[in-house]
């Protein structure tokens, strides 16, 4: 059985369960396998090569995800090559690729979880008791030599995370 932790997200006030490991700054960024563009199975070690953020969202059909992830992509695009940036959602693939275009994103790539569930399990953001599987809310970022620099796991679902502390993360990250 995975760790599991409680009391430390809630959606909606409700106290939810976290599946995996409380992830904290220095920690080495755990390997995971998510379906990527054209249905690509990628794991850590596909997104490595600069900073990264990863911008993790329980769906992006929902208000605050959609607003959080084109927030992300508006305020990434002065770093333009610099870094890269992923949205990590159980959504299909699929429907992560019409939010972007619709969106008109093109920054911002997306990584399916829906495929085992391993960036959730591995990264403790996987919700356990949901009529549904999403992740947590949360923002990691991760330098170069794979390493985490910045973790926010928001503490309700429904709310936004800081925007200005995870940019520096990664601006810093990326030695920008």
């Amino acid at each position: 059985m995975a760790d599991t932790r409680k009391g430390e997200v809630t959606f909606k006030g409700n106290p939810v369960e976290l599946v995996g490991p409380k992830l904290r700054v220095g920690d080495a960024a755990p390997d995971f396998q998510a379906v990527g563009e054209g249905l690509a199975v990628l794991s850590l070690a596909d997104t490595a090569g600069k900073a990264r953020l990863f911008n993790v969202v329980p769906s992006l059909d929902t208000p605050v995800c959609n607003k959080q992830t084109k927030k992300f992509a508006e305020i990434l695009k002065d770093l333009g090559d610099k870094v890269a940036a992923y949205t990590v959602s159980t959504d299909l693939p699929f429907a992560q690729v019409r939010f972007c275009t619709e969106a008109g994103i093109d920054n911002v790539k997306n990584l399916s979880d829906a495929h085992n569930y391993t960036f959730g399990k591995h990264w403790g953001v996987l919700i356990q008791g949901l009529p549904v599987t999403i992740l947590a809310r949360s923002v990691f970022v991760v330098d170069p030599s794979n390493k985490i620099t910045y973790v926010q796991i928001v503490p309700e679902i429904a709310e936004e995370p800081d925007y200005e502390p995870a940019l520096q993360a990664l601006k810093a990250a990326a030695g920008a």
